[in-house]
């Protein structure tokens, strides 16, 4: 034991006389090291902290790091390839030597304590504050949020839509971005967005200007606030009741894979995912695939044909893979509830009106091929309907809202007078 009365490990290799002086065993200090430890989105990682806890793996990892051979022996080492997806005993050894690789500089505590300087707190998938819908990526979801400002994301996550699109934005672009994200928070809409310049700063612009709360999910540690360039913006998005938030603790740096690893973020937290602007190679399109594999509606804004900036947008219409949005109350329509933010056309007919009126061919053929009693995967409803599964994946979300299609877990069934 050490002077302090925490444990202590002289490990050996990778660095003779590497030591960690913390406790192992408080599941937030854990949970913090792990978010050091492993890049965002690394799932042999995620899948040994699943297995094991976040304190039994940090444990295990010390151990193996002390011992290299550990990882080669027992019916432990089984049980921990069988929880690694698709994992193999080289990825586990590579993996523990490349975590190993950070274990001399690690102290949560530390990083901590920059935290509260600035008002933030840490939360985990224990905290009452974690939003669930994490919980969809699986063993590739984060370890740990690192928050400044509203920190109860549960809450403001379960109402909320990304509104993201390129940094190189056309004035077009960033007006249409303001003008959705001022419209999302006056229906009591949190818009989510990454921070970055162009369209991601309209959109917190367009939130901040409304009144309404915005959330930036951030490449890079949340004490250093990136680019430097949004500064003053992300600071007035804190203090406007909104949230930074990142999955890399404080001291973290930006870079290009963190960027693309923290789009699944953006897409896992929002309850919908809306394209303003965005060329062919545009990030921003990993985010709507994101949210598509995760079966979020997504929506894009259509440009001038004309216009490069738009062609990804173009894309993902022409693929099926978005549905048009013009306006705030369209966007609100993907994530919004039925019968609040998007009123089926003449529902105040009276009950003798057709709930197929106004359905498009697409949605007419995944209604068709809803089963009435046992749900069906979206790649048997593609199957039966002849669409590709992104189409259904977005036509399901309409029909959800009309009460027509009804999601159990990863299957759809019909509901409501439609079938």
């Amino acid at each position: 034991m050490s002077a302090v009365g925490e444990p202590l490990f002289d490990l050996e290799p990778p660095r003779p006389g590497v030591r960690v002086r913390f406790d192992i065993d408080d599941p937030l200090l854990a949970a913090a090291a792990w978010s050091r430890l492993a890049e965002p989105g690394d799932v042999v990682a995620g899948a040994l902290v699943a297995h094991l806890g976040a304190v039994g793996a940090l444990g295990w990892l010390l151990d193996a790091a002390t011992d290299p051979a550990r990882v080669l022996r027992g019916e432990e080492l089984s049980r921990l390839a069988a929880a690694v997806q698709e994992g193999t005993l080289r990825r586990l050894t590579d993996a523990v030597g490349r975590w190993s690789q950070r274990l001399a500089s690690l102290d949560p505590r530390r990083e901590l304590r920059v935290l509260h300087q600035y008002d933030g707190a840490l939360l985990t998938p224990a905290d009452p504050r974690w939003p669930t819908s994490l919980a969809d990526l699986g063993i590739a979801g984060p370890f740990a949020l690192w928050v400044r400002g509203a920190a109860d994301l549960a809450t403001w996550s379960s109402r909320s839509v990304a509104v993201v699109g390129a940094r190189a934005a056309t004035s077009y672009g960033e007006r249409v971005a303001e003008d959705l994200s001022a419209g999302l928070v006056d229906r009591g809409f949190t818009v989510v967005s990454g921070g970055a310049y162009g369209i991601d700063a309209a959109a917190h612009r367009g939130a901040v200007a409304g009144g309404g709360a915005t959330c930036a999910v951030l490449a890079g540690g949340v004490d250093r606030f990136y680019p430097q360039g949004n500064d003053s913006l992300l600071r007035r998005v804190v203090d406007s009741g909104g949230a930074v938030v990142s999955e890399v603790p404080p001291g973290s740096a930006p870079f290009r894979q963190r960027f693309l690893s923290r789009n699944r973020i953006i897409a896992a937290v929002t309850g919908a995912t809306v394209v303003v602007e965005a060329a062919r190679r545009s990030g921003a399109l990993s985010t709507a695939r994101r949210a598509a594999e995760l079966h979020r509606p997504v929506g894009a804004v259509p440009g001038p044909v004309t216009s490069m900036a738009s062609a990804g947008c173009h894309g993902l219409l022409r693929d099926g893979a978005a549905v048009c949005v013009t306006d705030a109350s369209e966007a609100a329509e993907l994530a919004g509830a039925l019968g609040t933010d998007a009123v089926p056309a003449g529902a105040g007919d009276g009950p003798q009106q057709d709930p197929r009126a106004g359905l498009g061919p697409d949605e007419l053929l995944v209604l068709d091929a809803l089963p009435a009693r046992a749900a069906a995967t979206v790649d048997a409803l593609a199957r039966t309907a002849g669409l590709p599964p992104r189409r259904v994946v977005t036509v399901l979300g309409g029909l959800d809202r009309r009460g027509l299609a009804r999601r159990e877990g990863a299957r759809w069934r019909g509901a409501g007078a439609g079938r």
